[in-house]
């Protein structure tokens, strides 16, 4: 019998071969996938997000959790599709036009993958018109955008008025973030929310679509 629990342990401790393995071993024994991730490995990427609060955890810490958890994912998720098993939300991301920097998204997009969520990256240096496109055709429930420098910030805004001009910014909720941005930003260009950190955005992200 697959210990389920060394599954937990395993996403915690960031053991991606382990996580894997166990993952592997559960599917042999017909264990639910959706058992597998509501049980044991949202709570476990839960459990890193609070020592990352805490400072008991670091960048590096959460890379490798994300990591163990995105490979045991990776085994379960052509078995949900074919139960029908919808994700937490669907997700949009990238980081802003004239923005190369893409370390801090990689880590939300690997933390909101963790939280069940199905997560299309664009990239960096991503323009408004791009957004806008994806938007259209994936209709997810969340746009994430992403920005590490003052002097991109603006395209920030520049993003969500592109979405207004389409007729689709209604159509999703709109999260930002990055080292220069505040809350008192999101608000004055009308973003829906703002995650100071990568675990505060998978809150976040769970915050809107309740």
């Amino acid at each position: 019998m697959a210990d389920l629990k060394k599954l937990h342990e395993a996403v915690l401790k960031g053991d991606a071969k382990q996580a894997v393995a166990i993952t592997q071993e559960a599917l042999a024994e017909k264990v639910d996938p959706q058992e597998l991730i509501s049980k044991y490995m949202i709570p476990a990427m839960d459990e890193v997000g609070r020592r990352f609060e805490c400072d008991e955890y670091f960048v590096p810490e959460l890379l490798l959790s994300a990591r163990a958890m995105k490979g045991a994912l990776a085994l379960l998720r052509p078995l949900l599709a074919a139960q029908g098993s919808e994700p937490a939300g669907r997700v949009v991301i990238g980081t802003v036009k004239g923005d190369l920097h893409d370390i801090g998204k990689n880590l939300v997009t690997s933390l909101l993958e963790g939280g069940g969520f199905e997560v299309t990256d664009l990239g960096a240096d991503v323009g408004p018109e791009k957004f806008v496109e994806a938007v259209k055709e994936k209709k997810p429930d969340l746009l994430g955008l992403s920005a590490l420098l003052t002097v991109t910030m603006p395209s920030m805004k520049t993003t969500i008025e592109a979405l207004k001009q389409a007729g689709i910014r209604d159509s999703v909720k709109i999260m930002v973030g990055g080292a220069p941005v505040t809350a008192e930003y999101a608000n004055e260009i009308g973003a829906d929310g703002y995650a100071e950190n990568a675990s505060v955005a998978v809150s976040m992200a769970r915050g809107l679509m309740a």
